[in-house]
């Protein structure tokens, strides 16, 4: 396993981050405890969780995995996503400082841990005071529950506003970002990832194979298998990923991917790895079989031809499909 160094922290995480989304939904205690113990042997010393995820559920699955060896593994989990499903309910999601120590004391009650390593802003709400955001997240650090603090789903521009004003308050400056970056969606190449790199924050995508898509699992014209994403009508995956265009590229780079020795979620998750802001990459499976498989990209030979066949599919900086926006996170130049 190889360890890179998060940011400017002196942090050191693994090149494949474990990311349990699907632990307490799609995959059962038992099944989450194999994961983690195969991860561990394996030399992954990243893992990643949200107060979100099945509304607590991951958290509490991944506390009770990782606790006989806690010190090994560099815990990272999320606050701001509504945690009551009753949205006339106020106070329980984005990032009052009340909100904040209060979540986080919660989530430490669930991982059953007194510390967690990375507390991310699970994505950004720009009318929300960031002084009052910062100035929470300060005390928290200042108060051992957390160690460093990172953002999710942020923009350039609020990036370097996040860091301005931690220097205002002499607040550490968040150690990481984690965007949604895999070859399908190139869109953080722009803006994000420069700006990581300039204000000096590790990079930890999520979802390289564009949940799912580049497993190669889908082909142009069939039915999705039945077990998937696409033919439960998942609502995140229909809203980003289901586009005719993205099948026919998973295609085209599997063949070459085949012709290698790889599979296609190996060439896609190095694709991400051979990123010069990259860190880590943030793999989200729900079973010990569906994680093995990428380990081979640590393996995997990336090089120039690699690059020129993803660059003649999906051009630097662009999505996969013209007009393609995740409504999850609008426009709001208009």
């Amino acid at each position: 396993m190889k360890y890179n160094r998060l940011g400017q922290s002196n942090l050191r995480v693994s090149a494949l981050c474990l990311g349990t989304m699907m632990f307490g939904d799609q995959t059962d205690a038992m099944e989450s405890m194999r994961i983690v113990d195969f991860a561990r042997e394996k030399g992954v010393n990243f893992i990643d969780t949200a107060d979100v995820y099945s509304l607590g559920r991951s958290e509490e699955f991944t506390g009770s995995a990782i606790r006989g060896d806690r010190d090994w593994w560099v815990l990272a989990t999320k606050v701001g996503n509504r945690m009551n499903t009753d949205a006339s309910v106020p106070n329980q999601d984005r990032y009052s400082r009340k909100w904040l120590l209060r979540e986080c004391d919660a989530s430490l009650k669930r991982l059953g841990t007194d510390y967690i390593d990375i507390y991310y802003l699970h994505r950004d709400f720009e009318e929300d005071n960031l002084a009052e955001v910062v100035s929470g997240l300060g005390d928290l650090i200042r108060s051992g529950r957390i160690r460093y603090f990172g953002v999710s789903n942020f923009r350039a521009w609020r990036i370097a506003e996040v860091v301005a004003e931690c220097k205002r308050q002499g607040v550490p400056l968040p150690a990481v970002c984690q965007p949604y970056y895999n070859l399908l969606n190139r869109l953080p190449e722009v803006e994000i990832l420069p700006a990581c790199g300039f204000h000096g924050l590790g990079v930890a995508p999520y979802s390289p194979i564009a949940r799912g898509v580049l497993t190669g699992k889908y082909k142009p014209g069939d039915e999705p298998p039945a077990d998937s994403r696409a033919a439960r009508a998942d609502r995140r995956f229909m809203q980003t990923e289901w586009r005719p265009e993205s099948l026919v590229i998973a295609q085209k780079l599997e063949w070459h991917a085949k012709a290698k020795g790889f599979s296609l979620v190996q060439f896609a998750t190095a694709w991400v790895l051979a990123n010069r802001f990259v860190t880590s990459v943030i793999t989200g499976p729900k079973s010990q079989a569906q994680f093995e498989p990428y380990f081979g990209a640590l393996d995997y030979p990336w090089g120039e031809e690699d690059e020129e066949i993803v660059d003649s599919l999906v051009p630097k900086g662009h999505p996969s499909t013209p007009g393609y926006h995740d409504p999850a996170y609008p426009f709001v130049g208009r």
